[in-house]
């Protein structure tokens, strides 16, 4: 057939709810089968995913020569399970798959009740190891089995356009069927990132020149931005940002929902209608439309309704966060930014055929999905860690001439995020757990948590018993759990947030597992919300990319939402600054040491005794009574350690703090720094929850002061006076050309003694070779792994 009859079938099949008619006969197209070739045929389901998938049938098994490939249709139980469980319908196939000694399965994943589908490709990954004789590929069930699988998301809210690209050829290509790889490079999403990539790096100087041109004939508008300090190239930046969010969110359904109706039951191409509407909000799309919707719409409070008079009193999500807040503070009421509606839709042909060159246009063509992808899980559409790709490669960008940046590839990414959580658990619990048993945990977790769930859900044994974790993990999940809810992790060049995100999903799946198995089954969210909370910090010297490392963090909360709710704000815990300068010409600009006071340690030092009174006695009571296990007794021993270190840190801190009071000889300034200390400390743990407009601009300029009269009180118990008129200088114009570690992250500093995991991107240098004292490893501030 031709490229048209191809493109029309997959249009067909892929536009609309899943189909088994229309699915059969695209997949006999597809592979090139006879209808003969074509039998219908059910598949019993294990016990341990019934809850899951109501049914699964084989369409037909097709070989390329060499592989093996399995065409099935996999019914799920509940709409959330399309979105929700991938780990476990990737786990499900690939069992499936083993016992079968399939390759690679092509399936198509729907729900009764949903309007979207999957059409997968997931290949076998077996583990490879060594024996007397060579290597040996690992084909029976046990926990190095793994699959990746990828994905194209279809149906009815969903456009076809990168489904058509990757697939005409194959489909269109009558003579010859298609191999396992024509398939993997159907499904190949690097392909997919390279053009997104291109089309918006291009949607982005077309937005900074038409920028440019409206400064340059503008007074007004010259003005405001000169006196913002708004560079162009930044502005466009955040608004492609603010736009590509907002394409991620009106798929939740949240956009312009009736009153009286639920959220979900939103508009999902909301955008564009309102763009085919605009002359009925104003003259100008941008203006008139886009920045009512950014910075009224969804960034104010308008009560548990959300009506928003100005778009036919539809209701529309408050978020908060920042990310809806005008840049640099401009004054975007007054302030007429007139781009030119072309830049969003317009009737221009692109080389490759297509109708519409704007912004719109583009984002039309494309799935988006608020999935984060995994090396093992990937989706064939603009998700956030493209997106973060994007913005990485665009942050270097200043012209038409310039190449961008490099990323991290993914499976570089979670290899470090799960060695960097391996590495910081085993210093935790040595002697307790052995270190074969925390990577068994954290890197095969996920593969037959399934499994365990089952166990324990069944409360008797079944077939997949032997897939039970090791004991080790099972008796101390309570004590990993703890350690993973306190653990700290910084990266201080956090470019679009790459590793901060996946140490965030690392943590919150080893959580889950030991959720599972404390019988606590914690929820998605709460999981994720309280790690990016308390957790994860980065630092960042281009605002660019705090931005898009921010807009990843919520986007991760999203997804797990069936109806909104106000975003976390996280202006200081992913910041702006250059970590490796914490000085000015040389100075320290804040001194923790003269904040601490010999009460305030003896006090801490009284609590500490007092768990070891109590530790001491238990141990000795379950000695007397025959109860002390070995493993309890182990635990027990590291606890008292842990305690007897820190009491005799805090020796050393209240001989500090005895030292400290003659630099003040106990006057007024020193108290003064301390109680300013303390309500710092305070309004920030405030700042991450509080939504309400003033009171966040309040709470954040108090917040800058405070930071601001510690630096000063530092300088001034230095006597460094003469310094003390340039702060000020730098403080008018909120300029800090600097970063310092114990003030921006007190909290860090003062309950954790610093950051249990600093993680950062490649390339890596030998850290010997710069000397111990080197300044370059002191600007690392951890305690842990690096």
């Amino acid at each position: 057939m031709d490229k048209k009859q191809a493109t029309s079938i997959i249009g067909n099949t892929f536009n609309n709810t899943f189909n088994k008619n229309a699915f059969v006969s695209f997949i006999g197209n597809l592979l090139n089968l006879h209808s003969d070739a074509i039998s219908l045929k059910n598949i019993e389901i294990y016990d341990s995913y019934k809850q899951h998938i109501k049914s699964l049938e084989l369409v037909t098994k097709y070989s390329d020569g060499q592989n093996n490939i399995d065409v099935l249709i996999v019914n799920l139980v509940r709409d959330t399970s399309l979105d929700r469980a991938r780990t476990m319908q990737r786990n499900f196939i690939a069992r499936y798959l083993n016992e079968k000694q399939g390759d690679a399965a092509l399936v198509a994943f729907h729900s009764h009740d949903a309007i979207d589908w999957r059409f997968s490709l997931i290949k076998m990954e077996y583990q490879i190891t060594k024996t007397k004789t060579g290597f040996k590929f690992k084909q029976e069930i046990n926990h190095n089995l793994s699959a990746k699988r990828w994905s194209f998301l279809v149906g009815k809210n969903e456009r076809s356009h990168t489904a058509q690209k990757q697939l005409v050829d194959i489909l269109a290509n009558d003579k010859n069927s298609p191999s396992l790889n024509d398939l993997e490079h159907a499904f190949n999403i690097e392909s997919v990132t390279k053009e997104f990539f291109e089309k918006y790096t291009d949607l982005f100087h077309r937005m900074k020149e038409s920028l440019d041109s409206l400064v340059d004939k503008d007074d007004q508008l010259k003005s405001e931005f000169e006196l913002k300090e708004i560079d162009t190239s930044d502005f466009a930046k955040k608004t492609l940002g603010q736009m590509a969010f907002l394409y991620f969110l009106q798929k939740k359904g949240w956009f312009g929902v009736a009153p009286g109706k639920e959220w979900g039951s939103g508009v999902k191409n909301f955008l564009r209608e309102v763009f085919e509407r605009r002359k009925k909000y104003g003259k100008n799309f941008f203006d008139d439309v886009l920045e009512p919707l950014f910075y009224e719409a969804l960034a104010q409070d308008r009560g548990n309704e959300s009506i928003y008079p100005k778009l036919n009193n539809c209701r529309m999500p408050f978020l908060n966060g920042g990310l809806f807040e005008p840049m640099n503070g401009y004054s975007w009421e007054t302030t007429h930014i007139r781009l030119p509606d072309s830049l969003f839709s317009n009737n221009n042909k692109t080389k490759e055929g297509d109708i519409g060159d704007g912004i719109l246009d583009i984002f039309d063509r494309y799935n988006f999905t608020v999935n984060e992808s995994d090396p093992l899980e990937m989706e064939v559409a603009v998700d956030p860690e493209m997106l973060g790709k994007v913005f990485e490669n665009l942050l270097e960008i200043k012209d038409r001439k310039s190449k961008g940046a490099f990323y991290t590839p993914r499976e570089i990414v979670h290899y470090m995020c799960q060695e960097s959580l391996i590495n910081y658990l085993d210093t935790e619990t040595k002697n307790l757990i052995s270190k074969s048993d925390l990577e068994f945990f954290i890197r095969n977790g996920s593969r037959i948590i399934q499994n365990d769930k089952a166990l324990i859900d069944l409360e008797k044994e079944s077939e997949d018993s032997e897939f039970k974790f090791p004991k080790s993990i099972q008796d101390q999940a309570s004590i990993l759990d703890s350690l993973l809810s306190n653990i700290k992790v910084c990266d201080p060049a956090v470019g679009s947030g790459a590793f901060p995100l996946g140490m965030l999903n690392e943590i919150v799946n080893a959580r889950t597992i030991l959720g599972t198995h404390l019988k606590t089954n914690p929820v998605q969210y709460d999981l994720k919300l309280h790690a990016i909370s308390n957790s994860i910090y980065g630092v960042d010297i281009d605002p660019g990319a705090i931005e898009i490392a921010k807009l990843r963090f919520w986007l991760s909360l999203v997804v797990e939402e069936d109806s909104p709710t106000p975003l976390p704000n996280l202006d200081h815990k992913i910041m702006q600054g250059n970590s490796l300068i914490s000085k000015y010409e040389g100075i320290e600009l804040f001194d923790d040491e003269f904040l601490k006071t010999a009460e305030s340690v003896n006090t801490e030092k009284q609590e500490i005794k007092d768990k070891l009174n109590k530790i001491q006695t238990e141990y000795l009571s379950l000695h007397s009574s025959g109860e002390l296990t070995s493993i309890k007794k182990t635990e027990i021993e590291k606890n008292i350690q842990r305690f007897q270190r820190r009491l005799k840190f805090l020796d050393q801190e209240n001989i500090e703090a005895m030292n400290a009071v003659s630099l003040f000889d106990e006057n007024e300034p020193k108290k003064v720094a301390q109680q300013k200390s303390k309500l710092l400390q305070k309004k920030i743990a405030e700042y991450v929850s509080i939504v309400g407009k003033t009171d966040k601009e309040n709470l954040k300029k108090e917040i800058d002061d405070l930071k601001w009269d510690l630096i000063e009180l530092t300088l001034e118990q230095q006597k460094k006076t003469e310094k003390l008129n340039e702060i000020r200088e730098l403080r008018k114009r909120s300029t800090k050309p600097f970063f310092i570690w114990k003030l921006e992250f007190g909290e860090v500093f003062k309950e954790n003694d610093g950051f249990d995991v600093v993680i950062g991107n490649p390339p890596y240098v030998n850290v010997e070779k710069f000397g111990k004292n080197s300044s370059f490893i002191s600007t690392i501030p951890s305690t842990g792994t690096c």
